[in-house]
């Protein structure tokens, strides 16, 4: 039987009167893939910020692979060297080539020789298919590539565990397919996902589990056909309405608009 790799009991997260996170309990086995959706401000992204630390839960544990990582008391750069971390944003150093852009954390944080780093850096980036970009520089990249070098470079520090928060939110349509490929080779090749994404298709044909956030708590938690194909919950079914079919969205935004004006 496999081992929660990760495990959020109880999780609250404040930012000053603003209450984002409302208790979330969930766990992800080792290997499984799982997708996270929900509206904008959902707390989706807070969630997955608070499984590396980068924001500090209110109250609440943490778990990653056994350890307790909002321990006071954990050594948290050791912690995170287990988790590969992927943005919106592909944060690449624009003054440094792609292979050195893989290679300088592996130096800095992990202390690999240059030659070492180098080899790492260098399978990574065949892995996800750019090994012909190594002496490039970001500006020369698509947005896609761009976003490919960044989960090398993830890669490329020997993670156990991967968060994507968007990682195609930022990227023109005809560059989203390269970035989703890469992933999914991750998740045949059994890498621990936890993915944000608006990327229905995504969800439905590689998470093994699918959950649906509002308001800052879990509100449906199941299979893709589950959640997306038939959920239970009449705000699952209005989000997925409205990311599936926007002209509708709009056609119902103006009708309440109307509905609601003086002497309607």
């Amino acid at each position: 039987m496999s081992r929660p790799e990760i495990r959020v009991q109880g999780l609250h997260k404040s930012f000053g009167d603003n209450h984002v996170l409302r208790g979330i309990d969930l766990e992800i086995d080792q290997g499984e893939v799982v997708c996270v959706i929900g509206p904008s401000g959902s707390g989706k992204s807070t969630l997955l910020r608070c499984v590396n630390l980068l924001e500090e839960p209110s109250e609440g544990q943490v778990f990653v692979g056994g350890t307790e990582i909002t321990d006071p008391d954990v050594d948290i750069d050791a912690a995170r060297r287990r988790i590969g971390m992927v943005f919106q944003q592909f944060n690449l150093f624009p003054h440094l080539t792609v292979t050195e852009n893989l290679t300088l954390p592996q130096r800095r944080v992990l202390g690999r020789g240059r030659a070492e780093a180098a080899r790492v850096a260098a399978e990574n980036l065949a892995r996800v298919g750019l090994a012909e970009k190594a002496a490039a520089y970001p500006a020369s990249l698509s947005g896609g590539q761009q976003q490919r070098v960044a989960i090398a470079r993830a890669l490329a520090m020997g993670p156990d565990v991967m968060l994507f928060d968007e990682p195609t939110s930022a990227l023109d349509p005809e560059l989203v397919g390269d970035v989703l490929a890469v992933m999914r080779g991750l998740a045949e090749e059994g890498m621990t996902m936890m993915v944000v994404t608006h990327e229905m298709t995504f969800a439905r044909e590689v998470a093994d589990r699918v959950v649906f956030m509002d308001g800052g708590v879990v509100v449906e938690d199941g299979s893709p056909d589950q959640v997306i194909g038939a959920p239970r919950h009449e705000r699952t079914r209005h989000f997925l309405s409205r990311l599936l079919d926007p002209a509708m969205a709009e056609v119902e935004e103006e009708t309440s608009d109307q509905v609601g004006e003086p002497g309607a």
